[in-house]
């Protein structure tokens, strides 16, 4: 799978999903990036790195639509935030918890960016997908829904997000936006459902695709 410019991601945007992890809804879109050689395909392994086993089982799923940015943009309207998507996939943000939240400073992009850990399904173009805010998105790790919400529960529509990133900002083409996960994530479960070696994480967006990924975990060095 080729590299897109940017990855660009939105954290709680769901209330749902906000509250679970201890945080309110955000006034504005919670954004970080993505490095983009964590992209993998839809039937590809997830690796979970040495680094991860720093500080205990840390990696989570997070079933999320992906968009991508048809042409460059830049200060974007909201009536016209529309036609600057190019199509839609289902992508999981696969993240290191610990270091998402101790091991960079409060900066997120490290604990979101080891390989393999953007999956993501080919894109379908927009014209296929009528209204991409009313979409079902299931995660099942084991064949365990972990996961089942829907798109219409956004914060922040995906018009919203066009419209804010593009302030200013130039979206080059090819530009991948993640628009956030709904509730269910390991972290937030009593005990945390970590990731682990053998385990197969299905995320299944209706129209869009499905991805269906296997976890090896090495263990540390």
């Amino acid at each position: 799978m080729s590299h897109p410019p940017a990855i660009l991601c939105i954290g709680r945007n769901y209330a749902s999903h906000a509250s679970e992890m201890g945080s309110s809804p955000p006034s504005l879109p919670t954004v970080f990036m993505k490095n983009p050689a964590s992209i993998i395909g839809p039937t590809a392994t997830i690796e979970i790195p040495p680094i991860c086993h720093d500080h205990g089982p840390q990696v989570d799923y997070e079933g999320e639509l992906a968009i991508v940015i048809a042409h460059d943009c830049c200060d974007v309207v909201q009536d016209e935030a529309m036609s600057c998507v190019g199509g839609y996939a289902v992508a999981n943000d696969v993240t290191a918890r610990w270091w998402q939240k101790q091991g960079s400073g409060g900066q997120w992009i490290r604990g979101k960016s080891f390989d393999t850990f953007c999956p993501m399904t080919k894109f379908v173009q927009a014209a296929e997908i009528p209204d991409p805010q009313s979409l079902r998105i299931i995660t099942r790790v084991d064949g365990i829904v972990m996961q089942d919400g829907s798109t219409a529960e956004m914060i922040f529509t995906i018009a919203d997000l066009i419209t804010e990133l593009s302030r200013g900002m130039t979206l080059l083409a090819g530009t991948i936006i993640l628009t956030g996960t709904p509730e269910g994530v390991g972290a937030a479960r009593t005990p945390p459902r970590f990731l682990e070696n053998g385990d197969l994480v299905e995320v299944e967006i209706e129209g869009v695709g499905m991805l269906k990924n296997l976890v090896s975990d090495p263990g540390p060095n």
